[in-house]
């Protein structure tokens, strides 16, 4: 069919998807890449997006990602052709027969991901992530082509409705971010997050981004100074080498200044060089290097070329300080772990004629796959979720087995997830453990290069039910639940119904009343009678709360005016304050005080809804909340006010302004120090004609304290201004 007169662009981004997949795979056959994009036109014709741009274009733009990703011919065919199984009149038959089976079952596969709308209920999320992680076993390159779709889908999310936006945004964060971390796909990674950020707390991204915009020039000559500098010394010991400079992306700053309460001045690695050399021995030879050019900060060194993480990320990675007292990061690597860093899994992933390369190796970097999917055996949804956030989105440590094997956990795990990520005969044998020579407790959190050795009984030994605990990875809790649920079957009946009656003798609940509904409540649990139930919830594969919330929900469903006088009426919460403030409406919610103005005990606050990080505080006459008012966020504030007793205090800015004259900072200094109270950072800097400003960040109680301070930095002379912020 003819391409209409709409789709010139179109064939442009045609054009860019052809260029982009020759370059990783120059004999891809142009003729069937043509053909899928004629028939994704064809399939679309007549289909709008949200913005009103024709259809077609969201599976061309996801196949450029998925060609930059350095993916095959049959994912980049398959992504143009990702959603015309579900949307259009072409189905599976169709694509298999034009395009082989191959590129029908990567379309097939994403399309039935699609289909799974996410829901805040854990045991949706469980099928969710099931889902995911069967089509990851089969073929990770459905799961590519998935975050691809989803990375474009957030590029135009501003034509979602409001609701759909906070969804997406949420399920992104929380689940498609974690994703392409843990493929090792950072760059698709950090845009993900910054997009998601963009929806759910706006004014925190914009705050931060108009912060980096404003100082752009200065910090691109700070990264072109410090380039500079490592080329020289480079070029004279005749390395070859490409440096790259870049600022840290907008989430990863807003989680360090949010969580650890920091300004962007003090995030130490706002600044990031990039040193990609040719050979091994090059990195640490450059790392020497830019030690003996730049001093260096004590234990923010990280050796991942030695010790790679579970997404093969490799890199040395050191914190050093610059002569004008600047921190920075610096990232050392071959173009080898380059490639692997920008492209994850996907480096490792290059199809010829249909048949994968070293399929041994794939297997063994996909291992943490099929591991998640055992975990979910005989667990309940919610422990099932908690579990995946531990093991696939949370920090790693590094330990070694006596012989010099490096065993990977999650941060936080402890000797039992060791002896079980060894073996599951080693942990159900385990007695005790030595750490770097010496015996710890059981509960001894595991730290970076610890020597861990496991001391096992006979044969006969086997784990305790305190292990369930202790443990932090999902590999361990299941592989303890296996063993009482084979090893102890009478025990665990008979532990479980003493639970099961002691939570019903808690809340005043009567077996008698239990009975009415066991069966439909049973059936709801996958049990066939109740002693299948006890014995679950013994070897800890169900909790006693879960099984009797399934009780109480088939009460209600049975007689609604019976159920209310059988269970006591659970005590309202009183209402109180969170960080020394009461949100309207909301109990006991998240809150957080806006970097861009703020409030500290006195001032007249107001609270925005963001979308999925609580309420964020700001001042009434805050400039952002202003500015999001007019733009039409109305709806997301709410009345707050601070609490009649407040016994924590707070941070707030001040801005000194002064003629510059000798001895001025001691003066300030000496105010500072008259006032008693903690200053968190203090920088001054002269700016044209002789003008002094110093920029200081003080804890105060409230207003009262904080004007007493103002005051008292006017009266320094040569002081003209003091203001907020």
């Amino acid at each position: 069919m003819d391409i209409p007169d709409y789709k010139d662009n179109l064939e442009q981004r045609y054009h860019v998807v052809a260029k982009r997949l020759a370059q990783s795979d120059p004999s891809f056959d142009r003729e069937r890449l043509r053909a899928a994009f004629m028939l994704a036109c064809e399939a679309h014709e007549g289909q709008l997006r949200k913005s009103g741009e024709p259809y077609v274009i969201h599976p061309v733009e996801t196949a450029i990602i998925v060609a930059d990703m350095n993916l095959d011919a049959d994912s980049v065919v398959a992504a143009l052709l990702h959603d015309t199984i579900e949307d259009t009149k072409f189905g599976y038959q169709d694509i298999k027969s034009r395009f082989g089976q191959a590129v029908a079952d990567l379309v097939d596969g994403v399309t039935k991901l699609t289909r799974v709308e996410y829901t805040s209920k854990e045991e949706q999320q469980m099928e969710n992530l099931r889902k995911m992680f069967l089509a990851m076993a089969r073929d990770i390159r459905v799961i590519l082509i998935k975050i691809a779709d989803r990375l474009h889908n957030m590029r135009t999310s501003e034509y979602w409705k409001e609701q759909k936006r906070r969804e997406k945004s949420l399920e992104t964060m929380e689940l498609y971010a974690p994703l392409a971390h843990r493929l090792g796909i950072q760059r698709i990674k950090w845009e993900l997050e910054d997009l998601a950020l963009k929806n759910l707390d706006p004014i925190a991204y914009r705050e931060i981004a108009e912060d980096l915009k404003g100082s752009e020039d200065q910090h691109r000559e700070v990264i072109r100074h410090i380039q500079s500098v490592i080329a020289a010394r480079l070029e004279e010991t005749g390395i070859q080498a490409t440096i790259e400079g870049r600022f840290k992306h907008i989430y990863s700053i807003y989680r360090k200044m949010y969580t650890q309460n920091k300004s962007l001045q003090e995030v130490y690695d706002l600044y990031a060089v990039r040193v990609i050399v040719e050979t091994l021995a090059d990195c640490y030879n450059v790392l020497g290097f830019v030690h003996d050019l730049f001093k260096p900060f004590p234990g923010r060194f990280k050796d991942y070329i030695s010790t790679p993480k579970p997404n093969m990320y490799q890199s040395l990675h050191t914190t050093v300080m610059s002569r004008d007292g600047l921190p920075f990061e610096v990232q050392i690597r071959t173009w080898d772990m380059h490639r692997t860093a920008e492209y994850g899994i996907a480096a490792h992933w290059q199809y010829k004629e249909g048949v994968a390369g070293d399929q041994e190796d794939l297997n063994r970097k996909l291992a943490w796959v099929r591991s998640l999917l055992e975990s979910q055996q005989d667990t309940d949804a919610e422990e099932f979720i908690k579990a995946i956030k531990v093991d696939m989105f949370a920090d790693e440590v590094f330990v070694f087995t006596p012989r010099g094997d490096v065993i990977n956990l999650p941060q936080g795990a402890g000797v039992i997830d060791f002896a079980y990520a060894i073996h599951s005969a080693v942990g159900n044998r385990m007695q005790g453990a030595k750490v770097n020579g010496k015996i710890v407790n059981l509960e001894y959190a595991l730290q970076n290069g610890d020597i861990v050795e496991v001391i096992t009984g006979g044969a006969s030994h086997g784990p305790s039910r305190d292990w369930l605990k202790m443990v932090k990875t999902s590999e361990a809790r299941n592989k303890i639940k296996q063993w009482f649920k084979k090893e102890r079957h009478e025990e665990n009946v008979a532990q479980g119904k003493v639970e099961f009656e002691r939570e019903l003798k808690r809340i005043g609940i009567s077996m008698q009343t239990i009975l009415e509904v066991l069966l439909p409540a049973l059936k709801r649990m996958s049990f066939t009678n109740i002693e299948e139930m006890y014995s679950a919830i013994g070897y800890g594969g169900l909790t006693v709360n879960r099984a009797i919330n399934r009780f109480r929900d088939e009460l209600v469903r049975l007689n609604k005016q019976k159920i209310e006088k059988t269970l006591p009426e659970k005590p309202k919460k009183p209402r109180h304050a969170v960080s020394g403030v009461i949100v309207e409406g909301l109990d006991n919610c998240l809150i957080k005080f806006s970097r861009c103005c703020l409030p500290v005990p006195g001032d007249d606050i107001t609270g925005f809804i963001t979308r999925g990080y609580g309420v964020s505080i700001h001042r009434s006459d805050c400039v952002s909340a202003l500015r999001m008012r007019q733009d039409g966020e109305k709806g997301r504030w709410v009345p707050v006010q601070w609490a009649d007793e407040i016994k924590q205090t707070y941070q707030a800015d001040l801005t000194v302004t002064a003629h510059d004259r000798q001895a001025l900072l001691v003066d300030v200094m000496a105010a500072l120090s008259a006032s008693k109270l903690p200053i968190h950072s203090l920088l001054a800097q002269k700016v044209e004609n002789g003008i002094a400003v110093v920029k200081l960040t003080a804890e105060v109680s409230g207003s009262e304290q904080l004007a007493s301070l103002r005051n008292d930095l006017a009266r320094v002379s040569g002081v003209t201004t003091v203001k907020r912020g």
